[in-house]
């Protein structure tokens, strides 16, 4: 119980928390940015098939 009650009052572990934090808005970030430019990239694609597929089709 005692290295609980330290580890409450240890500025290390203030400090691993913070970095916690930090990193877990720096992947929510990376995920948000991902997710919209997926979106967008799928669009892309999409489109450069269609186009694909009535060029060769000869239409």
């Amino acid at each position: 119980m005692n290295k609980f009650h330290g580890l409450l009052r240890s500025t290390r572990a203030a400090t691993a928390v913070e970095y916690g934090l930090i990193l877990a808005l720096v992947f929510l970030g990376a995920l948000v940015a991902i997710t919209a430019v997926g979106g967008s990239t799928n669009g892309m694609w999409n489109k450069v098939s269609t186009t694909s597929v009535v060029a060769m089709s000869g239409s």
